[in-house]
């Protein structure tokens, strides 16, 4: 993830802990990317890491969703083949995902799939 990609999610994040106190716990980064040395990436994939999952996961059925996967972007990122890859996997499980490159991105994916 980029810097720029970070402070985007940090202040996607913020807004939901303050929009949504009661929820705030099952909104959570899921921190699968960086730089690491071969000896932690070999650990990190024997504990579960899996290539491609989106970086926030909100962990709330609403509608015929079972959860939402957000994956987040600047306005010039592109997901990679693991990250399409793990989109599908996970749609046809029933969740929903988005990809989101600004925070009112975010605002209005988070409340339409709220809404049901």
């Amino acid at each position: 993830m980029t810097h720029e990609e970070s402070r985007i999610q940090q202040g996607c994040v913020r807004w939901f802990r303050y929009q949504f106190p009661n929820l705030a716990r099952l909104l959570f980064a899921v921190p699968n990317g960086g730089r690491r040395d071969a000896v932690t990436g070999k650990i990190l994939k024997g504990e579960g890491v899996v290539a491609g999952v989106s970086d926030l996961i909100l962990l709330v059925p609403a509608g015929a969703f079972h959860g939402l996967c957000i994956e987040m972007k600047t306005r010039t990122g592109s997901q990679s083949t693991s990250q399409k890859e793990w989109q599908a996997d996970v749609e046809a499980q029933g969740y929903r995902y988005v990809v989101c490159r600004s925070l009112d991105d975010f605002i209005d994916a988070v409340y339409d799939y709220l809404r049901g």
